[in-house]
């Protein structure tokens, strides 16, 4: 048998310890931030939710109070007017001609040049990628002039281009989006498969896998992420580029949706609100394939950052 011993605590024996609370205590820092991170986000989606305000508001009521009075009448009449009066439809096919192309072409150099530095440690690699990041820091307008020369000089098959030259046509568009792009996804895409595990690559070569199995199969599938989110950054810097395709293309029934806005504006008069209401439609797809790419994409930006 065991006897219950009672102890009871010595008169002098210090109070035990008081438990700290599991909250999370509220820094007034945290406050502030908060409040900072609202009023810049508010500040970047001040214009947008200002161009949809205008959309729905006939011109008439916006000229006589101002922008920012209170509504009397809205309705959806602009979006469609600005859909038939642009020719959207036709420019918004000629715009994934030439963005869904670059962008898919793009990511799959990138992805190549970047195992082939990071994984394979090819000699002069470090170079090859100190090459391909410099030619970010290349200003686009400087290579206008010689690319209209070399483009018109350039011939293509009557299937691919209807001047039969490169100039005037969706390549010349695309050749030169891959051109200015890859460096950056290169540089990207690189320092994201440095912190891949090189055991799994060391491990897969032990099975015989080659190196194609290894880019394919292997390291392909775990930059998903960080393509995800290079591929949502790079459809919306070719999807909203301008420039391009008003040097390189004359035929104005295959230029890009950016164009269509211009038919938007009078020769004396122009209607800001429908000018508004096609801005709108015309960021529309950017918006939609960042909804679609979204959970990709905040992945692909945090990736490391708890990493020591």
């Amino acid at each position: 048998m065991t006897a219950d011993i009672h102890t009871t605590p010595r008169p002098d024996a210090p109070d035990p310890p008081a438990e700290k609370p599991t909250g999370r205590r509220h820094r007034p820092g945290r406050f502030g931030v908060h409040i900072f991170l609202m009023a810049v986000s508010l500040g970047f989606l001040a214009p947008l939710l200002l161009a949809v305000y205008a959309s729905l508001r006939p011109y008439e009521e916006t000229a006589q109070h101002g922008y920012f009075s209170f509504p009397k009448h809205l309705s959806f009449d602009y979006y469609r007017q600005a859909y038939s009066d642009s020719g959207m439809g036709k420019y918004f096919s000629n715009t994934l001609l030439i963005a869904v192309p670059a962008v898919l072409i793009t990511l799959f150099l990138a992805a190549f040049v970047a195992f082939a530095v990071s994984r394979l440690r090819i000699r002069g690699g470090m170079i090859l990628l100190m090459f391909f990041t410099a030619g970010n820091l290349l200003p686009p307008q400087v290579l206008v002039t010689p690319l209209y020369v070399l483009f018109l000089k350039i011939p293509l098959p009557w299937w691919m281009s209807d001047s039969l030259t490169l100039y005037d046509s969706y390549w010349a568009v695309i050749i030169v989006n891959i051109g200015f792009q890859v460096g950056f996804c290169v540089f990207v895409l690189s320092n994201f498969m440095r912190t891949l595990p090189q055991e799994i690559l060391e491990a897969a070569i032990v099975d015989g896998a080659g190196v194609w199995t290894q880019f394919w199969r292997i390291t392909l599938p775990l930059c998903r992420p960080a393509l995800a989110a290079l591929g949502t950054l790079e459809f919306t810097w070719i999807y909203n580029d301008f420039l391009w395709a008003l040097i390189f293309i004359s035929n104005p029934d295959k230029l890009p949706i950016t164009s269509s806005l211009n038919n938007l504006r009078g020769q004396f008069f122009t209607d800001y609100n429908l000018l508004a209401a096609g801005s709108v439609l015309v960021a529309l797809p950017t918006v939609l394939v960042f909804l679609l790419l979204q959970r990709h994409f905040i992945a692909g930006l945090t990736l490391g950052s708890s990493k020591g």
